[in-house]
């Protein structure tokens, strides 16, 4: 699934099946479900898991557990705009699956 379509799926009242659970912690957040969205990322349990939910963490105002998912992510701790951050996550998410 490419960014387009995925952004599109956002009219659905749920995430395609066939989604990571990180790209569908992306879909929920954009829903703007955000203990949805932390569950599912939760439950991914690798890099990308990690990347999501250091996102979710960076939202929801909480610089210091943010970082600590950055790391375990392996990426570096973000301070940009939000949207950018999560279009950015999802263009590398959905190019994995």
């Amino acid at each position: 699934m490419d960014l387009a379509a995925f952004k599109a799926s956002l009219a659905r009242n749920r995430p395609p099946a066939k989604l990571s659970l990180a790209a569908k912690a992306l879909w929920w957040d954009a829903k703007g479900d955000w203990t949805k969205a932390h569950e599912c990322a939760q439950e991914q349990d690798d890099a990308q898991g990690a990347w999501v939910h250091a996102y979710l963490h960076r939202r929801e105002g909480d610089a210091a557990n943010a970082g600590y998912w950055y790391r375990r992510a392996g990426k570096p701790a973000q301070n940009g705009a939000l949207a950018s951050e999560w279009e950015a996550i999802a263009r590398a998410v959905l190019a994995e699956a």
